[in-house]
């Protein structure tokens, strides 16, 4: 096979390429292609840049309103707005059903964006922790709070009464669930993960006595929970917990409508499942000796040689997920719950709950890429070459984020498979094409001076050695990767960002704060 892959099978040798190849989809798989019209935009705006699509964001808002409708089920999609800073991607959703998709902001200045990208208050779920001025702000334009405690609850009945402001709806979000491991309530009881978020359930009647006292000032109109985990068994848990706990509430006298089972929801990153398996089983051979280091200076990923076991465990985002996004949401809904024995989609029906969902990652998958021009290449001193790009680990944080994935080769030329400038012969629009050197393992840092200043710490197998001039494309990047870091040193750029749009074969972009969706870039009406 042209892309190194015929060395591989059930008994490959340690030396084969250890891809981690991108799961690409279309349109970003089209973009990805369009190599003069990639080149320009870094040529014109500079290294690193940001490559957004705004559709796709309207494209996967929909795909999760789908399953919604599947199970015939009233709520609302809120974006998890700190996945992405983008004005392009707020500015189109704000542009969706107001009905069906909303924003959940987590700072003062989120919802300030918010605000100022189109969507009205009554479309706006606050999260997160919550300063005076988030809170009074929330509660001027109308926006929907969800409480993480008794205190947060005092602050903003406070502020209502002390500025004349409406009442509020809030949610209250729980934590600290508990489940019966079996024998007819005789079991071991167990606690979900601890999180920093949330009221523990065993604390919900005190809540409710102080909702009851501020009800002057906020209004029940939900129950929440916050879950960092990708168990089903564990949310399906707590969801089935929320919508018991729903009867509670209404039994004293409140009228809450709505379950905010939050986010979570996922993204398959790696195209193949074999690649990642034989690249998890690498890791653990080489944290053993039993093969050369996978990452730089034998770095483990949290994973450590303890007289020849195995100990810790991998601090890695699951990069190739099978279910996730819409799909991990659809299985979610579907699964029996533990204690009641029915899915929870039927139980939500049953008990006439809206559902709420806030995903972040899940919403902006395949929604854009970071590229990066190589600036020169190096061999190291264990005979690896060392490629230094133009951007750093603040402009694309996938080590900081767990998240191990190849990015895409695209050769410097006027069209793809133009022989290169050394006179080799070029590559394929993916840069996984024929001739060349052949599949090479390298070392990407990043611009600063800093020893510290990994693009990825693991060595990258790509299909040929980078050349300076050529780009690498981080694909999938639109959720925390491209910009959750991103900082200024050494006066070097933080990347730009830019949305793009095509219509009728043509690409046109615009630099991302222009972006409006009635108008084509450069202002043309749409």
């Amino acid at each position: 096979m042209s892309d190194g892959r015929s060395t591989w099978g059930e008994n490959s040798v340690k030396d084969a390429p250890l891809y981690l190849r991108p799961r690409v989809d279309p349109p970003l798989a089209s973009l990805l292609g369009d190599v003069p019209f990639l080149h320009s935009l870094v040529d014109a705006l500079g290294s690193p840049l940001n490559v957004l699509l705004p559709e796709v964001v309207a494209e996967n808002a929909e795909r999760f309103r789908a399953v919604f409708r599947r199970h015939h089920l009233a709520g609302r999609v809120y974006f998890a707005h700190k996945a992405n800073r983008s004005c392009a991607l707020l500015r189109r959703l704000a542009a969706c059903d107001p009905a069906a998709v909303g924003v959940d902001v987590a700072s003062l200045a989120e919802l300030r964006h918010a605000l100022s990208s189109g969507f009205t208050g009554d479309r706006v779920m606050a999260t997160g922790p919550k300063d005076r001025e988030f809170l009074w702000l929330a509660a001027r334009v109308g926006a929907t709070v969800n409480l993480d405690s008794a205190g947060e609850l005092e602050r903003l009945a406070r502020l209502v009464r002390t500025y004349g402001l409406g009442r509020v709806d809030v949610l209250a979000r729980l934590s600290g669930f508990e489940s019966d491991t079996g024998n007819g309530g005789a079991g071991t009881r167990v606690l979900s993960r601890r999180s920093r978020f949330g009221t523990p359930v065993a604390e919900l009647g005190e809540l409710l006595t102080a909702l009851e006292r501020h009800e002057d000032s906020v209004r029940l109109v939900g129950l929440a929970y916050h879950l960092d985990t990708t168990g089903l068994e564990e949310k399906a848990r707590a969801l089935e917990r929320c919508v018991l706990a729903m009867d509670e509430c209404r039994a004293r006298g409140l009228a809450p409508r709505a379950v905010d089972i939050g986010g979570g929801f996922g993204v398959g990153y790696v195209a193949d499942a074999g690649e990642w398996e034989r690249w998890t089983t690498a890791l653990s051979e080489s944290v053993l000796g039993l093969r050369p280091p996978l990452a730089w200076r034998g770095h483990g990923y949290g994973l450590r040689n303890e007289g020849g076991t195995i100990r810790g465990t991998a601090a890695l985002y699951p990069a190739h997920r099978p279910v996730a996004g819409p799909a991990y949401l659809e299985e979610l809904l579907a699964r029996p719950a533990p204690a009641l024995g029915r899915p929870p989609a039927t139980l939500l029906l049953e008990h006439l709950n809206d559902l709420y969902v806030e995903p972040g990652r899940a919403l902006v998958d395949q929604c854009g890429l970071s590229l990066a021009r190589v600036l020169d290449v190096r061999l190291t001193g264990d005979g690896i070459p060392l490629v230094r790009l133009g951007m750093n680990a603040g402009d694309v944080s996938l080590e900081e984020h767990g998240v191990l994935v190849d990015p895409v080769l695209i050769p410097r030329g006027d069209a793809a498979g133009a022989p290169a400038a050394d006179g080799r012969e070029g590559y394929g629009p993916n840069g996984y094409g024929p001739g060349g050197d052949g599949p090479v393992g390298v070392h990407l840092v990043g611009n600063l001076c800093l020893e510290a200043d990994l693009i990825t710490r693991r060595v990258v197998h790509l299909p040929r050695l980078p050349r300076a001039g050529d780009l690498l494309a981080f694909v999938n990047t639109a959720g925390y990767v491209m910009d959750f870091h991103a900082h200024h040193a050494q006066r070097q750029p933080v990347a730009r960002t830019v949305a793009v749009t095509e219509e009728g074969g043509a690409r046109r972009w615009c630099p991302d704060e222009d972006y409006w969706p009635l108008t084509h870039p450069q202002g043309v009406p749409s």
